[in-house]
């Protein structure tokens, strides 16, 4: 996407979700990765994600990790890194079955903010009207960014586990999770 064409999309919508994961997604892909991916036996710190409420079983997903203030919330990963600020990235293909669970360390015990996306197409931009997106804490979405106070979790010094619903488009404005099948 051109910077013309990003740069227009975000003044028609600077505060909505999809301008906000729509810089992280069309970054450079591999920022933030080497930190963030968990090793064999991961001992920690780090954060064990289980998704949950997924649209279905393709795509890839992408867990992205954030200092835990509102200026740093879904911020451009070039911006964070080049100013030594936390931001780890982890992806991997959604399974075919079975529980569905990302880890991504942090760089110590402490609070943090995260984003996980549901990039159901894999083609790395984020489609507003087919993927998916969740936070801890599971605030209820509209078309703005939740606060980081929101999407706010605590990780100790071992393997911290926590859930995240996603979140699909449910109308022209908002998002929501999908209903639970009987």
């Amino acid at each position: 996407m051109t910077k013309i064409r990003l740069a227009a999309l975000l003044a028609l919508a600077p505060f909505t979700i999809a301008s906000a994961v729509l810089a992280q997604v069309e970054s450079n892909p591999n920022l933030g990765k080497a930190e963030g991916q968990c090793r064999a036996g991961e001992a920690g710190p780090a954060v064990l994600i289980t998704a949950v409420g997924l649209k279905d079983r393709r795509g890839v997903l992408r867990a992205e990790l954030y200092p835990d203030n509102d200026k740093d919330f879904l911020q451009d990963d070039n911006i964070l890194i080049n100013e030594g600020k936390t931001f780890r990235r982890v992806e991997m293909p959604v399974p075919a079955s079975g529980a569905v669970t990302l880890c991504i360390r942090t760089p110590g015990p402490g609070a943090y903010t995260l984003s996980l996306l549901h990039d159901r197409d894999a083609n790395r931009k984020f489609g507003l009207s087919t993927d998916g997106v969740g936070f801890p804490g599971n605030p209820r979405l509209g078309l703005s960014k939740p606060k980081a106070a929101a999407a706010r979790f605590q990780t100790g010094p071992g393997l911290t586990p926590i859930s995240i619903r996603l979140n699909y488009r449910k109308g022209l404005l908002s998002f929501g999770p999908l209903r639970e099948r009987d």
